[in-house]
């Protein structure tokens, strides 16, 4: 495990923000108790942050479907407010997968919001994309994520940005570490997620790996009826969406939207109790 990285904020207060889309509210890792019915692998991360040391504060900013101008204009400003000392990154996924997407305008504003996000003297963690082997629907993409993650890896090194090169974890090779979607993390993706920034960042937690059985090689009826049902329950409505122009997130707001101390014993369900 690395030193720990963390550091109270310029005012003393120990301040986690998360910002991004769907990967970092908690798409996939279902919760009824919680914000938007997800949990996610940052609410985990700042319920181990509270448990190692206790006193932390958490916010949430990311909602699914945003685009990363969104994120630069919805929730760069209001993280800066809140004086973060710790701050969690992703985006530009979604962009990724609009075709007219221009990969280095992409990352040119990518690095606006990374250095403005690194200048606030917070610590601050970034993560490459996953290759996720979903359909050759998606193959045309590959290289977009190639380069995406190719400008990642540089500007945590030349901002001093902590990387959690999500793109070379081979437990996501498993598809049950991915939801029915297979876009999104499965519940047992988002613990191992949260274990990983934990270990980055030096923070001591008790999240161990599933461990399974290999999965059972599946016959031709059984993965062709399973391609059937992924394209009409996920493939179809997705472009039906972006034809219409509507996103799953355009009616739900930040999920801890403002910073709460997240509980020592409990986690943050305790503060909906």
């Amino acid at each position: 495990m690395a030193a720990n990285l963390l550091h109270p904020g310029p005012d003393g207060r120990r301040v986690y923000v998360a910002l991004g889309d769907s990967f970092t509210e908690g798409v996939g890792d279902r919760s009824k108790h919680l914000p938007n019915g997800v949990r996610g692998w940052a609410d985990r991360v700042a319920e181990r942050l509270a448990k190692a040391d206790p006193g932390w504060e958490y916010a949430n900013l990311a909602i699914r479907s945003k685009r990363l101008r969104q994120i630069i204009g919805e929730q760069l400003e209001p993280a800066l407010a809140m004086k973060p000392s710790l701050v969690t990154l992703y985006a530009g996924g979604n962009d990724l997968l609009d075709l007219g997407t221009d990969i280095e305008d992409l990352m040119d504003d990518y690095e606006v919001l990374v250095a403005r996000l690194t200048a606030s003297g917070a610590t601050v963690v970034l993560f490459t994309g996953f290759d996720v082997k979903v359909s050759v629907l998606l193959e045309p993409f590959k290289r977009r994520n190639t380069l995406y993650n190719r400008r990642v890896r540089e500007l945590a090194d030349w901002y001093g940005a902590v990387l959690v090169d999500y793109w070379a974890f081979e437990a996501f090779q498993d598809p049950r570490m991915w939801d029915s979607d297979r876009l999104h993390m499965s519940k047992a993706g988002h613990k191992y997620l949260a274990a990983q920034v934990l270990d980055h960042l030096g923070v001591p937690h008790s999240i161990s790996p599933k461990e399974w059985e290999p999965p059972a090689p599946l016959g031709f009826r059984d993965w062709e009826r399973r391609q059937r049902r992924w394209v009409h329950d996920w493939v179809l409505p997705l472009f039906g969406r972006k034809l219409r122009g509507v996103t799953l997130g355009d009616q739900l707001t930040p999920r801890w939207p403002q910073p709460v101390r997240v509980p020592e014993k409990g986690g943050l369900k305790k503060l909906l109790a």
